[in-house]
């Protein structure tokens, strides 16, 4: 009886534990499904730290003011199988991110296509997140 005690105890701390990290990671604790976005605007910085890479842009306000915009990416090595590299995306390169607002009202986003200014596009979002039209982890185009 005191051994089933314990495997039921050890099973249900087990669970629990597992809760905070699926929410931690899960799209819809953060982003807003129901209200995309698309930003235009110009590198000011990229992140490459693990879990997931950031971008940070300016983009012009209605008013022509200049509006600071973090966009959450893949993680770094996902990116990197995608083709993309430290050297892809410069301070100073205008670029045209879609995605997904922020739940909470900052100006950030989840990122989903990054289209570059020669129109090459790159997905830059998470696979597996459970977002609108999430695909599986793209294949090497080569």
């Amino acid at each position: 009886m005191k051994a089933k005690l314990l495997v039921v105890a050890g099973t249900l701390s087990l669970v629990s534990a597992t809760v905070p990290l699926l929410a931690h990671h899960s799209f819809n604790a953060e982003y807003d499904g129901t209200r995309p976005v698309t930003l235009k605007g110009t590198v000011t910085k990229m992140e490459w730290i693990n879990p997931h890479a950031w971008i940070t842009l300016d983009v012009k306000s209605p008013d022509g003011k200049d509006v600071t915009w973090r966009v959450e990416a893949g993680a770094p090595n996902a990116m990197f199988r995608r083709g993309f590299r430290r050297d892809s995306l410069p301070v100073g390169t205008e670029i045209v991110v879609e995605g997904f607002l922020a739940k909470n009202g900052s100006m950030s986003a989840n990122g989903r296509d990054l289209t570059f200014p020669d129109g090459k596009k790159l997905f830059v979002g998470s696979s597996g997140t459970g977002a609108p039209g999430d695909p599986k982890e793209p294949k090497d185009p080569k």
